[in-house]
Order: C-alpha cells, then structure tokens, then sequence
C-alpha cells in the first residue's frame, strides 16, 4: 500500500520543462486529477499535499531541494509520519526506458541516478517503490547529463506526457496495494496501430 509519492525533480523555472522534472510532471498531473494543490513545506523541504482517497490518506511530495539532495525531503516526511520505505513509491525519469514506456520496480540499486541515491542513503534502505518514466538515453554516456537537463522534442514529451495519464490509471491499485495489477496497467503499452497497406492500383 503506497501512502507517499513523490516526484523528482529540479525547482526554478530554468528546469521545469527539462527531462529530469518529469517526475514533477507526473505528480502534478496526480495533483490535477486529485484536485489537491501542493504548498511549500520548510519542515519536509518540499511541496507538499496530503488528501484521502478511497479511505487512505494520501501525500503528494515534490522535492525543493534539487535533485542530488532528493532524499533530505522523503526522509523528513517519511520518518514524521511513520512511513516504511515499502510505503513509498519515488517517480522518477530513466534514461534506460524509451520516452513513452514506464516501469514498476520495488527495491534494487539507484543505478547511478543521484536522485535516488541520496534516498538511498537517507531513508537508510533500498526497499521502496520506484515508478521509472522513460525518456531515452543519448547514446553516448558523456552526452547524459545534457540530455537530462534539456527539453524533449516535442514528440517524445507528447509521449512522456501520454505515458503520465496511463500510468495515472494505476494510482487505484497502488493505493490498494494490489502491486500485480499496478504491474500490469503501467507495463501495457499498446504501440499505435499501423496504417492497413493501401489497396493495389489505388
């Protein structure tokens, strides 16, 4: 049962529309469905919103604290309100996952990802959920910190954006803790159908 997301991201508006915030954009849009408006919160160095749904209460945390120190924010709220890191589900952008897929992972390494690094070593534990919205990777590993930090081609943030609303679907079953179904609506992704050939002669 997950009772705090939290989206990663960089405050200011220099990055707001950049690959790495796309976490924030996820949390947002959850934040538009829920009707909820998240506030600054010193104490959780955050933005913060907490509201029940289907009889859970629920928080909504994006990080203020730029993306390296993600996990100053979710450990301070986490350990306020008691929360196990099996609780948590962190949004994330991952450059292993094309823009337009998502996947569900619980536990296992940061993979290089600051962000969950430091959540790594904040919450004191590796167990917790991690919802990796794809944005591609440049190709080449010296090109990555540019690439996060730049905005996608408008096709590939039509994608991401996509990708946001049918992962969204699966909030229900998070809440729920029903992970299996969670698993299966953020990991079917139905390519577009190809154009049927056009006939001969025509």
């Amino acid at each position: 049962m997950i009772k705090l997301f939290v989206g990663l991201g960089n405050p200011g508006p220099e990055y707001e529309h950049t690959r790495h915030n796309a976490g924030f954009w996820w949390i947002d849009e959850l934040a538009r469905e829920l009707k909820v408006s998240l506030v600054a919160d010193k104490a959780h160095h955050g933005h913060v919103a907490r509201t029940v749904v289907q009889g859970h209460t629920l928080w909504l945390l994006k990080p203020q604290t730029f993306m390296n120190l993600s996990g100053k924010s979710v450990a301070a709220l986490a350990k306020f309100f008691k929360m196990t890191p099996e609780e948590v589900l962190v949004v994330h952008d991952e450059l292993d996952v094309l823009p337009g897929q998502a996947k569900l992972k619980f536990a296992g390494s940061h993979a290089g990802h600051n962000g969950l690094r430091d959540i790594h070593a904040q919450l004191g534990s590796a167990d917790y959920w991690r919802l990796r919205l794809g944005i591609g990777h440049p190709g080449v590993k010296s090109e990555v910190i540019h690439w996060v930090l730049k905005k996608p081609s408008q096709e590939h943030r039509e994608a991401i954006e996509d990708c946001i609303t049918r992962t969204l679907k699966a909030v229900p079953a998070l809440l729920d803790g029903d992970m299996t179904q969670a698993t299966l609506l953020i990991h079917t992704h139905k390519p577009p159908r190809p154009k049927p050939p056009r006939p001969e002669g025509v």
